[in-house]
C-alpha cells in the first residue's frame, strides 16, 4: 500500500461579480498546464441546484501526476458556488452579461510515496523503505513535499487574483 501524506489543505472565499464560465475555464487550464496534471485532471462531480432565479453549483476535480518512479502528486479541488445569478453590468457604452454570487474554492494536495507498491512485498521491505526515506533521500522527500505545497498554494493565489481582477472590471 502506497504511503500518502496530505500536505496542503486550504480554501479561499469570494463574494461578488465574476463570470463563472470564464473562472471555471481559467482554473481548469491553469491546473492542467501549470502543475503538469495534464490529461489526468478530471471532473468527478458537477451538480446544479436551482432555486428561483439563482443556482448553487458543486464541482469536484481530481488529478495526479507522476513526479518520479517513486513519488506521485495527487490533487483534489472542490468548488462551491452559492446564489449564482445572471446580471448585466455596464462597461463604458456596452453591456456585459456576467454572474454574481459567492464562491468557495478548496484544494488538497497529497504526496504519494511508493505509489506502485514496490516496497510492500514483505515486512523487511517496508522497514527498508522507512530507512531509505529517512537516511538516503530525506532532502528529495522534502523537495517533492515543497513542490506539492507550492503548486497548491499558487493555484489558490491565482484563483483569488483572478476573482479580484474580475470583480473590479
Amino acid at each position: 500500500m502506497a504511503e500518502k501524506d496530505k500536505l496542503f489543505s486550504s480554501k479561499i472565499k469570494y463574494n461578488g461579480i465574476f463570470s463563472f464560465g470564464d473562472f471555471y475555464k481559467f482554473c481548469f487550464e491553469w491546473l492542467r498546464d501549470e502543475t503538469g496534471l495534464g490529461d489526468s485532471l478530471i471532473e468527478e462531480k458537477y451538480a446544479e441546484k436551482l432555486s428561483g432565479d439563482s443556482k448553487n453549483i458543486d464541482v469536484e476535480w481530481s488529478g495526479s501526476r507522476k513526479m518520479t518512479d517513486y513519488f506521485k502528486m495527487e490533487v483534489k479541488v472542490v468548488f462551491r458556488i452559492i446564489g449564482l445569478t445572471n446580471i448585466e453590468v455596464t462597461d463604458g457604452n456596452r453591456k456585459i452579461k456576467t454572474n454574481k454570487g459567492s464562491v468557495e474554492v478548496s484544494i488538497k494536495g497529497t504526496l504519494v510515496k511508493d505509489y506502485e507498491g514496490r516496497f510492500e512485498k514483505s515486512a523487511i521491505q517496508k522497514f527498508l523503505r522507512g530507512v531509505y526515506e529517512k537516511t538516503v533521500i530525506p532532502s528529495r522527500v522534502s523537495q517533492y513535499e515543497e513542490k506539492v505545497m507550492k503548486d497548491c498554494d499558487e493555484f489558490l493565489a491565482q484563483a483569488k487574483a483572478y476573482l479580484d481582477l474580475e470583480g473590479k472590471k
